[in-house]
């Protein structure tokens, strides 16, 4: 169980002590600080067992990630557990379920949030709403237009989740699908600018929702030498996002990249790699009377 005390110690060990204008937290009583956990995956790709065998052997699998998230749950009072995208594909339970035994599987470890990533559609935009109601959490993206579809109505641009008093906002964006995805697969789905749509979903939820925190749940990828739009370009151009959860690209990341916003404030970039090989953690403590924050990281391996 993480305290005051091996909060600070892990966080200066690691050099991630990051704070939205840092407070004396050793000072503080418990009843003026409250600890949220944010637990995250991306690009789980249907890997339901563990490596069976290589260089990754024992590595991931469904069972093992539910224990690793109950044992934390059963340590923290405050959680969140939210994943970034491609969840499909990459194992024959997904050719021959259809992605309903991966969306039973979320459900049940009590994934709070989702987003969409562009292997999701690879049984088709039927296919993805088909396996909906085997979802018990929602899926928030912004910048994908369902209007003239199916998908119409079934995610959300963003929610918002209140642990501790302190107000939680999630919002979504995943990558272009134009030449990652057959048109037949994706329909009339009109993908939409994601900064655009990110700003405009932040400010929402910052100014009009009141939150503390905002987190952009995102399937573009952490970098590219290209223009294409990335998790760092992202940063650099909102306002009001405090972190970004990211997938696609298969990024293993040792600790959070930090980058500053159109503001110059600090945006944490996070990203746990592929298969479920790992649960990204991170650690906020925020100082009730003021709102500020300090963040510790530390990316966990699933084995």
């Amino acid at each position: 169980m993480i305290t005051r005390r091996s909060f600070l110690k892990k966080a200066a060990a690691s050099s991630l002590l990051i704070g939205a204008g840092s407070f004396p937290i050793h000072a503080m009583s418990d009843a003026e600080l409250v600890h949220l956990t944010i637990l995250h995956t991306n690009d789980v790709h249907s890997r339901i067992e563990a490596f069976p065998e290589g260089k990754r052997a024992g590595l991931g699998g469904a069972a093992k990630r539910a224990k690793l998230i109950q044992q934390i749950r059963a340590e923290q009072e405050h959680v969140l557990l939210l994943d970034a995208g491609d969840i499909f594909q990459g194992t024959p339970y997904f050719n021959y379920f259809g992605g309903e035994l991966e969306f039973q599987l979320m459900s049940k470890m009590g994934y709070d949030a989702a987003t969409i990533g562009n292997h999701d559609f690879d049984a088709g935009i039927d296919g993805l709403h088909k396996q909906l109601p085997h979802a018990k959490f929602p899926f928030i993206i912004s910048n994908y237009d369902w209007k003239d579809n199916l998908m119409n109505g079934k995610t959300k641009n963003h929610t918002v989740f209140e642990k501790g008093g302190i107000r939680i906002g999630v919002l979504g964006v995943g990558i272009e699908l134009d030449g990652l995805v057959p048109q037949k697969l994706i329909g009339d789905t009109q993908y939409l600018d994601p900064i655009q749509c990110a700003n405009k979903e932040a400010a929402i939820l910052k100014n009009d929702l009141k939150c503390d925190y905002v987190i952009c749940l995102s399937h573009l990828g952490f970098s590219y030498e290209s223009e294409k739009v990335d998790d760092i370009q992202l940063a650099k151009n909102t306002r009001n996002i405090d972190l970004i959860i990211g997938g696609h690209t298969h990024t293993f990341m040792e600790r959070p990249d930090v980058q500053y916003n159109a503001d110059n404030e600090k945006v944490l970039i996070n990203q746990v790699g592929w298969a479920g090989i790992m649960l990204g953690r991170l650690d906020i403590v925020f100082e009730k009377s003021k709102r500020k924050k300090c963040t510790a990281c530390e990316n966990l391996p699933i084995q």
